[in-house]
């Protein structure tokens, strides 16, 4: 007896997606099913090609087929994402990206920008269109995680306007006020001309499509982050921080920033860097210099989602030195320790799209 398309569809109505709790027919993630005799094919199009359950979800699917139609029949399950967005208007400013996803932290010196890196060049690596706006105003490091320094930017022209060409490399397309300025000479200026600087980053640059947009902050909380919020609807914020008790008690404030009623930005989750130092030559060891679990305890404390630990080893430091991100190293356990927190807040990304409202860019008056 030949299998009929109804039964694959009935037999993937029991595969329910782990995160959005419906099965896969209701929400339109299965396309393209094809039968022939007891051969079986179809696509599941997950919300993000960083998806960490892709595996989990492509077992259930087979397993269904096998379980509710046929015990012999072959089943082909081809793997694909389409990115979901919640954007709130048609915003002038980056009409094009599905999601713009703010890199923060509360204090100096967590090594925010180097998870920023490897988070947009691992989403990369999966195959989304990744962009990364350098928005550390006043100590720009972009150029120099990527190895860009003496990049020059070129413009091109539409309609009458001329845009900026945003740098690409290891997939990810990226500009820095970096690219902008003597990287030898100090950049002094007062808030209301690093909010203009930023907000040209977004409007004079031909960013084109992009599934993921991130934008790393300056550390605290000031003009750059309300000129962001302000300025366009933010899908979410990242949140980095050490386990260390002074680091953790400025992260919650960040978390809160980003929580108060008049900006209302969701927090996709909190990254813990530098969780423990491992040496080179005791790659089994651990230890816990700056205290153990504090970004995790307090995403519980908060309940906020927790997307990983990131260790402390020194080929993270000097792949940021010389422009070769670690993330980009298979081998390294740095690089998987990145992998899995960019596929946890892929997924939360996706989550937020599938639950909440969306963003609107910030109104209120003195913003």
């Amino acid at each position: 007896m030949n299998i009929t398309k109804e039964q694959v569809l009935e037999a993937l109505s029991n595969v329910e997606e782990p995160d959005l709790k419906k099965d896969l027919v209701t929400l339109n993630m299965i396309r393209d099913v094809e039968v022939s005799g007891k051969k079986v094919s179809f696509t599941v199009v997950l919300t993000t090609p960083a998806c960490p359950l892709k595996a989990l979800i492509e077992r259930a699917c087979i397993n269904a087929i096998i379980h509710f139609v046929d015990p012999e029949a072959e089943v082909t399950v081809n793997m694909t994402a389409d990115v979901t967005s919640r954007r709130a208007i048609e915003n002038p400013l980056l009409p094009g990206v599905k999601n713009i996803i703010a890199v923060a932290s509360g204090k100096g010196g967590v090594g925010k920008s180097t998870v920023a890196v490897n988070l947009a060049v691992a989403l990369a690596q999966t195959g989304a269109k990744v962009g990364l706006i350098d928005a550390d105003i006043y100590g720009p490091s972009l150029p120099i995680m990527f190895g860009v320094e003496n990049e020059r930017l070129f413009v091109n022209e539409r309609d009458g306007k001329s845009y900026m060409v945003p740098v690409e490399k290891y997939g990810v397309k990226m500009l820095s006020i970096g690219f902008l300025v003597d990287p030898a000479q100090a950049i002094v200026w007062r808030g209301p001309m690093a909010s203009k600087a930023l907000r040209q980053l977004f409007s004079d640059a031909d960013w084109g499509e992009l599934d993921y947009l991130f934008i790393d902050l300056p550390p605290g909380t000031g003009d750059i982050h309300l000129t962001l919020v302000s300025a366009v609807p933010v899908t979410g914020a990242v949140i980095v921080s050490t386990p260390q008790k002074v680091a953790l008690a400025d992260a919650k404030k960040g978390i809160g920033m980003f929580q108060m009623d008049s900006i209302k930005v969701p927090v996709l989750g909190l990254v813990e860097n530098m969780a423990w130092f491992t040496p080179a030559e005791l790659p089994e060891s651990k230890y816990f210099i700056f205290g153990k679990d504090g970004c995790k305890n307090l995403a519980a404390e908060l309940n906020v989602p927790f997307l990983g630990q990131i260790p402390l080893v020194q080929s993270i430091c000097e792949g940021g030195d010389s422009g070769a991100p670690v993330v980009l190293d298979a081998t390294n356990p740095a690089a998987t320790a990145f992998m899995m927190v960019a596929g946890n807040m892929a997924q939360q990304v996706a989550i937020r799209n599938a639950t909440m409202q969306p963003t609107q860019p910030v109104q209120a008056a003195g913003y």
